[in-house]
């Protein structure tokens, strides 16, 4: 059984377990104010095993089921698990920076490192099909990163409480995915360079906003 389908299972497993004992839910999804007064920095992992309900784990696995093989052979299977894990955490750490005045805030979900397998998956493909339930045609990768990182911009600027959603985790998980498979393969990215800096132009809006305007962080 290969590492991918292991994680899958792992995954469904404990979110399942979750699903019916919400004291394991509670203690152990992303929470801001637990990780900052608690230092329960467990949560920055332990949330990516967790899930909202099934729709949001069978996406999120279906995702890493289709998307993982193309990064196992690229980069093989310690890179995938560097990619995921580091994307889960990488994450959740930028949420952790990102709504630090923000006590409520919470998330769950495996988003952040399926994120970080997809845009692995971009860098190395920038014109990779992507298909969406919504859309009979397929989107060019580099164009549903540019649509992925506005949203998501769009979303951390705005948060709501509630939401339970990890846009920033997202991001974050996806800036790693993208950062590895460059350093990783530098001629590649050489080569993907326009379709890569359309993709970042969010990024960029971002960074004006975090350390220019000073609006968030």
């Amino acid at each position: 059984m290969n590492i991918l389908i292991l994680i899958i299972i792992a995954t469904s497993i404990i979110s399942f377990i979750a699903f019916n004992n919400i004291g394991v839910f509670e203690k152990y999804k992303f929470s801001v104010g637990a990780i900052q007064q608690r230092k329960e920095y467990i949560r920055l992992l332990s949330a990516g095993f967790l899930h909202a309900d099934i729709m949001h784990l069978v996406f999120n696995m279906l995702t890493l089921y289709f998307f993982g093989p193309i990064v196992i052979e690229g980069f093989g299977n310690i890179g995938f698990l560097l990619i995921y894990f580091g994307s889960i955490l990488l994450g959740n750490i930028f949420s952790l920076f990102i709504y630090q005045k923000q006590p409520w805030y919470s998330a769950i979900g495996a988003s952040g490192g399926v994120s970080g397998i997809l845009f692995a998956a971009i860098a190395m493909i920038p014109k990779l099909g992507i298909y969406l339930f919504f859309i009979p045609i397929p989107i060019p990768g580099y164009v549903f990163g540019l649509v992925y990182f506005g949203y998501s911009v769009y979303m951390m600027l705005n948060p709501r409480e509630h939401d339970n959603i990890g846009h920033a985790a997202h991001l974050g998980g996806a800036f790693f995915g993208l950062v590895y498979a460059v350093i990783i393969q530098p001629d590649r990215a050489m080569e993907n360079a326009l379709y890569l800096g359309i993709m970042a132009v969010p990024l960029l809006y971002l960074s004006y906003e975090i350390f220019i305007r000073k609006r968030i962080g």
